[in-house]
């Protein structure tokens, strides 16, 4: 019984790594810098801390129970909002 419990824990725990693997992406770097600078300065770092955390998973054997995974999933989500700022920012300067 302990071995069936360590081997789903072992399974689930690859399955959430895979998954946070396939759905956090990179932070896509398109927001003028020169309509932008403070926005684009802000996508620039959150660009940086994602690929900390990546490199950071990479030299850890353990999946830090998701939390990592979870911080890049925050971080495309501050992509998106950052983005969408500028966007906003762009209709009132017109």
């Amino acid at each position: 019984m302990k071995n069936s419990k360590f081997a789903l824990g072992t399974f689930l725990g690859v399955a959430l790594i895979c998954s946070g693997v396939v759905f956090a992406q990179k932070p896509q770097e398109d927001i003028s810098g020169k309509r932008h600078p403070n926005l684009a300065a802000a996508q620039r770092l959150s660009r940086q801390a994602w690929e900390r955390i990546t490199a950071a998973q990479g030299a850890n054997e353990w999946d830090m129970d998701g939390h990592a995974a979870k911080a890049k999933e925050l971080l495309d989500r501050v992509n998106e909002e950052l983005k969408l700022a500028a966007e906003a920012a762009n209709k009132h300067r017109r």
